[in-house]
């Protein structure tokens, strides 16, 4: 399946993928670890092997030099069953150079640890073109509040019941980029490199305010 969009040097991306037929692709911690190495080692013109580096934790792994990159990662989410990147195109061809490097690694781990064959993600990724300054501004907040959904459902639709559970479980949640944004310090900064994207907070209480000022909308596209 092909992509309606194309995908052009300069600009940037949210880009998506979901398991096939809504499977749990990150079932464990360990799951969620070994694809966060692969967002920092598969941004890479040269092939790393984790094979190579067979006992290495996640934080040895993100500190691995790298030679050019090919993509800007601006944030990131991993769900159980898909994950969310907001990415610049570096160079022609680069986003999708990078998708195939790590759907292509993170399958094979999966496949073989959980002694299965076939395709993991379904179809294609997906990508959507950030176009407009609003737009690229509001996918910061889009990605990062996804979580939410992992404690309340249907809280886009119906409101959050308790907002004071939201933000905490937000500030706990380690898959995603919103711990960095926060300042907290971990490798996992590594994986970003966000002075390639506008500077849309002035100061860290400035990103939290906005991003979970969303928190007090319901019917709201997030």
């Amino acid at each position: 399946m092909s992509r309606k969009i194309a995908l052009v040097a300069g600009e940037n991306y949210h880009i998506y993928a979901r398991g096939n037929e809504k499977r749990v692709t990150f079932q464990t911690k360990k799951d969620y670890d070994r694809f966060l190495a692969l967002l920092y080692l598969c941004n890479n013109t040269e092939s790393i092997h984790l094979s190579d580096h067979p006992d290495s934790e996640l934080e040895e792994l993100l500190d691995i030099k790298r030679k050019k990159e090919l993509v800007d990662i601006g944030a990131y989410c991993l769900m159980p069953n898909h994950f969310h990147l907001l990415l610049h195109e570096k160079t022609e061809g680069g986003i999708s150079k990078f998708m195939q490097k790590i759907l292509t690694a993170y399958t094979m781990y999966f496949n073989k640890k959980n002694e299965r064959t076939g395709s993991l993600f379904s179809g294609t990724f997906k990508a959507t073109h950030a176009d407009t300054d609003e737009y690229l501004k509001y996918l910061f907040s889009y990605i990062h509040l996804n979580p939410i959904k992992l404690i309340e459902s249907t809280w886009k639709e119906t409101g959050i019941s308790d907002k004071k559970r939201a933000q905490t479980f937000l500030n706990s949640f380690s898959y995603s980029s919103y711990l960095d944004y926060l300042g907290q310090e971990r490798k996992q900064k590594n994986i970003l490199n966000a002075s390639s994207f506008p500077k849309y907070f002035d100061n860290l209480k400035d990103f939290e305010s906005i991003t979970n000022s969303w928190l007090d909308y319901s019917n709201v596209k997030v």
